[in-house]
């Protein structure tokens, strides 16, 4: 009989398909992870059981076979299952010696033996398991190895290798997981407290309240593990949309969020915070000209700041294998209900091969769901959308559609939602069916995948790239302010900037209309 090797390299040159060798034993002299019995029992059982193949054909491929011989019959009953042929110590052997393959898989002798010592296939998803379990265990020994041998060569990039190592794993542990059926039972039962709850609810709310009162209304709040996609084009609010939330979740209502920034810094997103929370416009921060009743507000609303559950992390160009890392400890040890990504499309996912970028961003997309499920609380992505709209004229034409995603259909395909933010002021079009523009912007909900669709009306304050609820008439009271006798001394540019404080001024919107932002703004 022809050894291993040989027939291995027999194999090779007949079928032109890529063997790759696996060592029996490892530098150390230990032998590689094996179940030789089992494997032999799996394929008599499918040899004399035709249903059994359905027991097993979501755990094996042809690979996790060790014995070569072994792997070659299995790929020949997986082609008979294929083509709804009978599958049995006939055919089989048949089916090999028509594609050349019957000596290699150990001849027809061999293949009937396969059956002598099977009576029934009632242990063969146990045993699949277990085979299973050490063709994980021969892939970890093999990529360990290639890993210790880059460690050690000097031209190799650590941060690099990392990156590679863990999308590896991802990949492995990823065909290790397999996906089980539930009786209805205790899904009904689940279903029911978590009816109750609700039911308890003061909200009327199913999910995590974003604190703007229409959204909430429409979706019920973020729902766990949704992927919810907020897409506009530059300059027309996102970060601003999800900033303005995140201090209406975390700051005000103390829900833990995270936020991965991979365009803007730590200190550029917190300035951004301390303008929405204290109402003072960003160029005045950015220039430290304050005045007295500016420095005082701030000084009484800042505070709001600490303390609150609030994590960022804006690692550039990050891999979304580093994001389901990092996610997982922020869930784990900081206890985070919501996580938020600015934006999609810096995202990366490297350590692997693609033909394409879309075929990239698919694979992040489908990752990012796939986190926001496994660890059963929303996660919102900010996208970008392409520059087709740009071309299309009229407040339609310039109000984004699912088309417009930017990179990847996948992206529609994988979310739970996807959301628009539209400010027709941007495009010079103040007026839509006799209603004043000025100030507003449209939050468009145009897929959701388990409530309605719509158009909801916000507020966007320009000055401190804030948006509001559009009933909202002035913003929340200031603390005691010890200038306030002064009121008579502050300039109108001053007291327009710091809302609602009692300046002895008549009642009226506590703030001037907001101006189109320059073109390429990264709001």
């Amino acid at each position: 009989m022809a050894t291993s090797n040989q027939t291995n390299s027999r194999r090779g040159r007949q079928t032109g398909r890529q063997v790759v060798e696996v060592p029996q034993m490892d530098a150390f002299g230990n032998k590689q992870p094996q179940q030789l019995d089992f494997e032999a029992a799996i394929l008599g059982a499918l040899l004399i059981e035709q249903e059994a193949y359905e027991q097993v054909s979501n755990l094996l491929t042809p690979e996790t076979f060790y014995d070569h011989r072994h792997q070659t019959i299995y790929r020949a009953i997986q082609s008979l299952q294929l083509n709804q042929r009978p599958v049995d110590v006939v055919t089989v052997p048949q089916y090999l010696e028509s594609q050349g393959e019957l000596e290699e898989a150990g001849g027809v002798v061999y293949i009937a033996q396969l059956t002598q010592n099977v009576i029934t296939s009632a242990h063969i998803e146990y045993q699949a398991q277990i085979v299973q379990q050490k063709y994980q265990a021969r892939r970890l020994i093999t990529y360990a190895s290639k890993i210790l041998g880059d460690a050690f060569d000097p031209t190799k990039d650590v941060a690099d290798l990392m990156q590679e190592t863990e999308a590896e794993l991802y990949t492995i542990s990823q065909q290790t997981q397999r996906t089980s059926y539930t009786q209805i039972n205790p899904i009904i039962e689940e279903a029911m407290v978590k009816l109750k709850e609700n039911m308890a609810r003061t909200d009327g709310l199913s999910g995590l309240a974003t604190g703007f009162a229409k959204l909430d209304k429409m979706t019920n709040g973020w729902q766990s593990s949704d992927l919810i996609i907020i897409a506009a084009r530059p300059a027309m609010g996102k970060t601003a949309f999800i900033l303005s939330m995140m201090k209406r979740m975390a700051v005000d209502m103390k829900i833990p969020v995270a936020m991965f920034s991979l365009e803007m810094a730590n200190l550029q997103l917190v300035n951004r915070l301390i303008s929405n929370v204290c109402e003072i416009p960003g160029e005045k921060l950015k220039s430290g000209q304050l005045s007295p009743v500016e420095l005082n507000q701030l000084d009484n609303r800042v505070n709001l700041l600490n303390d609150a559950p609030i994590y960022v992390d804006d690692t550039p160009q990050m891999s979304v294998f580093e994001l389901r890392t990092k996610a997982r400890r922020l869930v784990r040890d900081h206890g985070v209900r919501m996580i938020l990504i600015d934006y999609l499309q810096l995202m990366n996912a490297s350590g692997m091969s693609y033909g394409s970028r879309q075929e990239e961003v698919s694979t992040i997309s489908r990752n990012l769901k796939g986190l926001a499920k496994e660890l059963n609380i929303p996660i919102v992505a900010l996208s970008q959308l392409n520059r087709g709209l740009e071309n299309r004229e009229g407040n339609d034409g310039k109000r984004p559609q699912l088309s417009d995603l930017r990179e990847s259909g996948a992206i529609e395909q994988d979310a739970d939602m996807v959301c628009f933010i539209h400010r027709p002021e941007y495009y010079k079009i103040y007026e839509i069916d006799g209603e004043d523009m000025t100030g507003k912007a449209e939050f468009i909900i145009a897929k959701h995948r388990n409530g309605s669709t719509g158009v909801i009306r916000l507020k966007f304050r320009n000055q401190l790239a804030r948006f509001e609820d559009y009933e909202d008439t002035s913003a929340a009271p200031l603390p005691e302010n010890p200038f306030s006798t002064k009121a008579s001394k502050v300039s109108a540019e001053e007291a327009a900037s710091i809302g609602a404080m009692d300046l002895n001024m008549p009642d009226s919107t506590p703030f001037g209309p907001s101006e189109p932002l320059p073109d390429g703004v990264p709001f």
